[in-house]
């Protein structure tokens, strides 16, 4: 069974989940040959030479994924049980022998990854993964009731270990075929399907206030709660109905809220909110903030410039926006976006981070975020 690094993605940008997977595997000194289906929500890349952990590690943190939720390097497909019924003659027989044994034959492929580890195989309790679509959220169901059964399973033949920096991953393509394998804490996904369960505050005036909510616990994880604390000051850009806004004044900041339109009535009351009628990408405060955030409709190549320029002239200490991107080149304009950014900032002579990922609540669109460093 040849080795594969399994890339899960928002159905329909399979081909730049791709090209992030590629890239990755390059940098990694490994030859891949990348399988990919349009609108199947993941990619498989073959690998013709195994890439050590610190090797993909290292790949990684040269060539971070835009497009790519979660992402681990294993073995499959794997058959794990019997294909579906040929006809419905054959439905009855199917549903008298329903208890399909999918266990042995996963364990038997961690078995089989585990022998050939270079390091001690074991691992956090399995994620059981499909793919965002029609088909795989149909799969939800199953993949729960493995999840624990295969937790118990490996456990039981000293797999487990809820210290280790790699998890088990089960990629469940249909009912009776899956890829397995691992991932280690710092390009492994935090949470199944690659997906932050997020919330919005109550009464968010609109849906785009979880978008805030996961970039918020992407980019800023454990360190939410310093780099976003009551006191701190924001600029909203483009904030109507108010969003965004919502999330930082939950949160107990000021936010100056940037746009000609109208805010949410609640929030334009709101003690911590001042709303400015202006156009964003004139605005400017009149002292440096700690907070911009921005999704307003403009041409990604000009919201990077934007950023670019708040950072570096210290009008704001960090950022999260959002790129609309193109139809087409899609991954391309991304890297443009990110690389003008830094390079405004390093002109600069600031320390600053600059990251942009493919967001679950993202849609033809990527998040970034600027973290100044000092």
């Amino acid at each position: 069974m040849s080795t594969v690094a399994v890339a899960l993605c928002r159905p329909g940008f399979e081909v730049e989940a791709a090209a992030d997977l590629a890239e990755i595997a390059t940098r990694a000194r490994t030859v891949s040959t990348v399988e990919v289906r349009r609108d199947s929500g993941f990619v498989v890349a073959r690998l013709d030479t195994t890439a050590g952990p610190e090797a993909w590690r290292r790949a990684v943190a040269d060539a971070p994924p835009v497009f790519i939720r979660s992402h681990w390097i294993g073995t499959g497909p794997h058959p794990i049980a019997a294909p579906r019924p040929a006809t419905a003659a054959d439905e009855p027989r199917a549903r008298a022998g329903r208890e399909v044994d999918r266990i042995t034959p996963l364990v038997g492929a961690f078995e089989a990854l585990a022998s050939t580890a270079g390091h001690e195989p074991t691992w956090q309790a399995p994620f059981v993964e499909h793919a965002d679509t029609n088909d795989g959220r149909a799969l939800s169901t199953l993949a729960r009731a493995l999840e624990g059964r295969l937790a118990g399973a490996l456990a039981a033949r000293g797999y487990a270990s809820a210290t280790s920096a790699r998890r088990a991953h089960v990629l469940l393509v249909d009912g009776a075929t899956a890829y397995v394998g691992t991932a280690d804490d710092p390009w492994g996904s935090r949470w199944p399907n690659g997906i932050a369960r997020v919330r919005a505050p109550a009464g968010a005036p609109s849906r785009s206030a979880l978008k805030l909510a996961e970039a918020i616990t992407l980019f800023l994880g454990e360190r939410a709660g310093t780099l976003l604390r009551e006191g701190l000051s924001a600029v909203d850009l483009g904030a109507a109905p108010g969003g965004w806004t919502s999330q930082l004044v939950a949160r107990g900041m000021h936010v100056t809220a940037v746009d000609n339109a109208a805010l949410d009535p609640a929030l334009a009351r709101h003690l911590n909110v001042e709303h400015v009628r202006a156009d964003g990408l004139g605005y400017r405060p009149r002292r440096p903030v700690d907070w911009l955030v921005c999704d307003m409709v403009e041409r990604p190549a000009r919201i990077a410039a934007l950023v670019g320029d708040w950072i570096a002239e210290g009008r704001a200490r960090h950022a999260i926006f959002n790129l609309k991107l193109p139809m087409k080149r899609r991954r391309d304009e991304a890297l443009a976006c990110a690389a003008a950014i830094r390079a405004r900032i390093e002109r600069s002579g600031i320390e600053a981070s600059v990251a942009l990922r493919h967001l679950y609540h993202d849609r033809e669109e990527v998040t970034g975020c600027v973290l100044r460093e000092r």
